[in-house]
């Protein structure tokens, strides 16, 4: 892989810095250790040998494998929509695999979108379409939860948020972590929106403001002023797409997003039996699954490794008491949901890198 990016610019060796697969190790380790932790302090082999490994199991974790795949294609038919079919099926396919992979070996609170930037950027397409399929794909994802939360807290209340919480007070360390990653979402989704649909140049100028200040002027000045250039672009872009444009864009990031939390549903049922699978129950376990993404999108790590699994006990412990199963099901579903990612960018991006540079052979 060096020797393929000793051919590239500077600027493409920059941004590969961030995808590189060495990368991996981090978040590897710490997956590895939080696993260890929770076998050495919650794993009980007695318990474990309890687990029925019947067809029910394979087929809920069977089930729980399909609705990965229908997120991954979610995921690339938004970027399809979004492109406005300028990637093949694919293209968008294979974007998306790289594009999950930022996103793992990441801090989530940073998430992928500066190397999505990079990415598209090296498939020649447009500075209007990479910037608006960026920014708005962070309104959308923002947006499925601000507006989808409040409504499930008319149903389900503070539970919702913590395991037996009869009101807000009531909602413990976690919930208040809850309660202020929400709050920094609705503004930083309500800024990106108010900048690409209402004045884009009050938020450029907003942003050049912000970028002078002393402390901030030496490290982010440079990022801001392109952030502000890029939402005017994305802007006028996405003020002459159609209703149906929109509309299939935020239901393509309905169905994978939820496709992430029903991913867990099914592990739940596969190990705990006695959960019962009826409609209600089966949503208010959605719900919860909803508010504890809210939180893991701002971990520390990259890609919440070894901050999910153990968090994932506690949140969950009116579903899963039992805490040797707690440690199989998160086990497995971080496997399916994150190392799968870790594993398909080791394989894809050096391709991918080996396009790039015979593109630019080409060209030479």
């Amino acid at each position: 892989m060096n020797n393929h990016v000793d051919e590239l610019t500077t600027e493409q060796q920059e941004g590969l810095q961030s995808i590189r697969i060495s990368r991996i190790i981090i978040p590897v380790l710490l997956g590895i250790g939080a696993v260890f932790y929770m076998l050495w302090s919650r794993f009980d082999p007695d318990e474990f040998a309890t687990i029925d490994w019947t067809s029910h199991t394979f087929f809920w974790i069977g089930l729980s494998v399909f609705l990965l795949v229908i997120r991954h294609l979610a995921y690339a038919t938004r970027l399809r929509i979004l492109s406005e079919g300028e990637f093949s099926w694919s293209k968008c396919i294979e974007l998306i695999f790289i594009w999950e992979f930022s996103s793992a070996v990441s801090p989530t609170s940073v998430g992928g979108s500066a190397v999505a930037f990079f990415v598209l950027a090296q498939e020649k397409l447009s500075t209007a379409k990479t910037a608006t399929i960026v920014l708005y794909t962070i309104v959308l994802d923002s947006f499925f939860f601000i507006f989808g939360l409040p409504l499930l807290y008319l149903l389900f209340g503070s539970g919702m948020i913590r395991p037996n919480a009869g009101s807000l007070a009531e909602i413990g360390g976690w919930g208040y972590y809850f309660l202020f990653a929400y709050t920094v979402m609705f503004i930083y989704s309500s800024i990106f929106f108010y900048g690409l649909f209402i004045s884009p140049k009050k938020i450029k100028q907003f942003l050049s403001l912000i970028s002078s200040i002393g402390f901030l002027k030496k490290r982010y000045k440079e990022q801001f002023d392109k952030l502000g250039a890029d939402m005017m672009i994305a802007s006028a872009e996405l003020r002459r797409q159609k209703a149906g444009f929109h509309l299939t864009a935020f239901l393509a990031t309905s169905v994978a997003w939820s496709c992430r939390f029903l991913l867990l549903n099914c592990l739940i049922i596969a190990f705990i039996v006695a959960l019962p699978i009826d409609f209600w129950t089966q949503f208010e376990l959605y719900a919860r699954l909803k508010s504890m993404f809210v939180i893991i999108a701002f971990s520390p790590t990259p890609g919440g490794a070894g901050f999910v699994e153990i968090l994932f006990g506690g949140f969950l412990s009116d579903y899963v008491d039992n805490q040797t199963y707690a440690t199989v099901i998160s086990t497995i579903w971080r496997l399916l949901s994150y190392y799968t990612y870790l594993l398909a960018g080791a394989i894809i991006i050096p391709i991918w890198i080996r396009k790039i540079v015979n593109d630019k052979r080409k060209k030479s």
